[in-house]
Order: C-alpha cells, then structure tokens, then sequence
C-alpha cells in the first residue's frame, strides 16, 4: 500500500516518471511529477514507424510537479537520489535521440543488405 509522501516510479502513456504520491485511492493512486527517466515515444502509436500519417504527434514530457492518476500496482518504489527535473528531461531526451539515431543507422544497413540480396536472388541469370 502506497502512503503520501512515498516515492514511486510510474509510466504515464510512453514515458516514464520519479513522482511522489500525493494521495491514495485503493486502485489509484495521485502523484506528482519529480523527474523523467524515459522521455515519451513520438509519432503515431497506433501505426509504429510510419511517417506518413494524418497526424505525427509530437510529445513533450510531463511537467515538473504536474499531478495526474495512475493504477496503484503500476507503481514500484524509488529509493534512488532524485534528480533535478530538467536535467532529467535532458537526460532523457538525449537518451531517446540516441537510440533513434541508432534505429536509423542499423535501418539503413539492413536496406544496403536486403537491396544486396535482392539483386542476387532476382538479378541473377542461373
């Protein structure tokens, strides 16, 4: 059981969260927002990789103190140093950038080596 005051890490839609639970309601709980550790997915989620889409959405991490409900068994406890709020957005910011900028390298080998197969599977004359 969660207790006001407790500090807990939750995921809220993609992103991830330190935040401090303010008050407990059996299956939810209210916490506000003290730092991100997983900055939120962008684009549309309901067609993952794809570009071309009505609307790419482009989202921001939650705000320092920011308050929204979350399901109680969601959260598992904090016990770690929190860190200061933006640094933690930039941190984590940095950490999704990277991790698309290495999708997008290991993307484009897998093309050099998929369009090398297909020439020799569909190209060959034997």
């Amino acid at each position: 059981m969660w207790n006001p005051g407790d500090i807990v890490r939750v995921t809220q839609k993609t992103g991830e969260y330190i935040t401090e639970v303010l008050e407990n309601h059996d299956t939810k709980l209210l916490v506000k927002v003290l730092a991100v550790t997983k900055f939120p997915t962008q684009g549309d989620l309901h067609t993952s990789f794809e570009v071309d889409v009505p609307l790419f959405h482009q989202r921001p991490a939650l705000s320092f103190q920011e308050k929204f409900m979350t399901f109680s068994n969601s959260a598992t406890r904090y016990n770690g140093t929190i860190p200061d709020y933006k640094e933690s957005v930039r941190v984590a910011m940095e950490r999704e950038m990277e991790k698309m900028r290495k999708m997008s390298h290991w993307a484009q080998r897998c093309l050099v080596e998929l369009e090398a197969l297909h020439k020799e599977a569909f190209t060959n004359t034997k």
